[in-house]
């Protein structure tokens, strides 16, 4: 049986992703949380990247979150994939999608100005507006869990978290509310972070400076 290690940082979401499918596929693993500030130089020599996640599987090194999670998907039956190629591949576009989600997500969280926050969330909004267009319900795909699920599952674990200062957030976005819901009450996406994970997450942001920081 392979002995997977992953080197995490508490609060990435693309960690995240990777911890739900490995839950997911209930198969045994270790993490290892490193400051993404202060990188140890054993991480740097390991990752052609500098990020996380980094997975140490029997002593080889796999790296971005995508990768990772193909290849437990892989190694792991049974697959969280569609088995038709088509919905597979729309499958794997959607993920790529969902990933730069997170960067307006970011944006949106550190901009320190009020102007530039508005224009991050409403683009953030946007997108979700998009995706609404896609669900099938109760999961992405319809009934059945999916790498998609696990790709975008962090974002909600995020603006769950912010709920009570983004008034109207949800407006239109009925389908989407309810699939965020149906994500975050799955035990694998609530043990995917740390018990404290919404006290560090908000007190990161109140630490950058940032516009949103200053409204919790």
């Amino acid at each position: 049986m392979a002995h997977y290690k992953l080197v995490s940082f508490k609060l990435c979401p693309f960690v995240q992703r990777s911890v739900i499918v490995l839950k997911m596929k209930k198969v045994p693993f270790d993490v290892i949380y490193i400051d993404l500030e202060n990188k140890p130089d054993w991480f740097l020599k390991l990752s052609p990247t500098g990020k996380v996640p980094l997975l140490q599987v029997n002593g080889e090194v796999l790296f971005e979150s995508a990768i990772i999670n193909e290849y437990l998907d892989e190694t792991n039956p049974p697959s969280l994939h569609p088995s038709d190629p088509l919905e597979r591949a729309k499958n794997r576009a959607w993920i790529e999608f969902f990933s730069q989600l997170f960067s307006k997500f970011y944006q949106m969280c550190h901009a320190k100005e009020k102007s530039d926050y508005e224009t991050y969330l409403g683009e953030l909004r946007q997108a979700l507006l998009r995706i609404q267009k896609e669900l099938k319900l109760p999961y992405f795909n319809g009934p059945s869990f999916s790498l998609a699920d696990a790709a975008i599952a962090p974002l909600f674990s995020r603006l769950s978290l912010l709920e009570h200062i983004l008034p109207g957030f949800w407006d239109s976005l009925d389908e989407v509310k309810s699939y965020s819901a149906n994500l975050l009450s799955l035990r694998e996406v609530k043990e995917s972070v740390l018990p404290d994970f919404g006290e560090e997450f908000c007190r990161n942001l109140q630490n950058k400076g940032s516009f949103l920081g200053l409204c919790l």
